[in-house]
């Protein structure tokens, strides 16, 4: 007699939590719902049902228990409130960076440029949510521009996606430029968790150097692709404010703030161009 979904939902967060996952009950009612085909919020509706798809739910329960994050088992991960295709060529979309999306957000603009952009997360969410920008985003990874244009064509978002090494192949002035860059320094990387340290992409984590790498790259073209009085935001480490701001100040940037996120950590560092050049 096959075991029913809350059956299945008291083992798999058992085996969750003998594994060390640090949220099984969570993961594991994320992990049965993908497994049944049932949309998480409503698994509790369907606790009395026979489980009907018992190897899905066996290879998605083995793979978390390797760690993979559950986004990349499921295939997808909510955004500022949108779904978001994910998979290994690309980070996890982190609520903390919906922190840079509302700062963003509380100001206009027209165009935009993602330096870095993975999934797409933050330049598709900022051209949905203002639909008469114009947004660019580059990427050096191939695969994870593949990625961000599946999760445009599956938004209905018109973005510019290329491949280019940060400013590399970008012309043209910008109003808003972001980044959720590589900044945990090589030092830092052994004691990440499992999740991100074996499953998503190395390159999009560490710069191989002390994690301000990218900050200096950034910080040094942003006065050649802001346009007058355009803003620059970036996400940081929260250890890293102070060293990104005193960057952006020393390329000619104004205005340079460092921001909270919900937990109260530093989490975004903002700065302007100069209203006149």
């Amino acid at each position: 007699m096959s075991e029913t979904i809350a059956k299945a939902l008291v083992r798999v967060t058992r085996c969750l939590a003998d594994a060390g996952v640090d949220s099984p009950e969570r993961d594991a009612r994320l992990l049965v719902a993908h497994a049944a085909g049932l949309e998480a919020g409503r698994l509790t509706l369907h606790l009395p049902d026979p489980f009907e798809a018992p190897e899905r739910l066996e290879a998605a329960l083995a793979a978390r228990e390797a760690r993979q994050p559950v986004s990349q088992i499921v295939g997808s991960r909510l955004f500022w409130g949108r779904r978001f295709r994910v998979t290994p060529d690309v980070l996890d979309p982190r609520p903390e960076t919906e922190s840079l999306i509302a700062l963003a957000l509380e100001h206009s603009f027209h165009r935009v440029l993602d330096l870095g952009s993975g999934t797409g997360c933050i330049l598709l969410t900022l051209l949905a949510e203002r639909p008469s920008s114009f947004g660019v985003g580059v990427d050096l990874s191939e695969a994870a521009l593949a990625v961000a244009r599946s999760n445009a064509e599956a938004l209905g978002v018109d973005a510019d996606l290329q491949r280019s090494d940060w400013y590399a192949d970008v012309s043209g002035r910008f109003d808003l430029i972001v980044s959720n860059p590589p900044y945990i320094s090589a030092a830092e990387m052994k004691h990440l968790a499992p999740e991100p340290l074996l499953w998503e992409p190395r390159m999009a984590l560490t710069d191989e150097g002390d994690g301000l790498a990218c900050y200096r790259t950034i910080a040094a073209g942003a006065p050649r692709h802001l346009s007058p009085g355009g803003r620059l935001l970036v996400e940081i480490g929260p250890t890293q404010g102070k060293a990104v701001a005193d960057l952006f100040s020393a390329a000619g940037l104004e205005d340079v703030q460092v921001g909270p996120d919900l937990d109260g950590r530093d989490r975004i560092v903002s700065a302007r161009a100069a209203l006149v050049e």
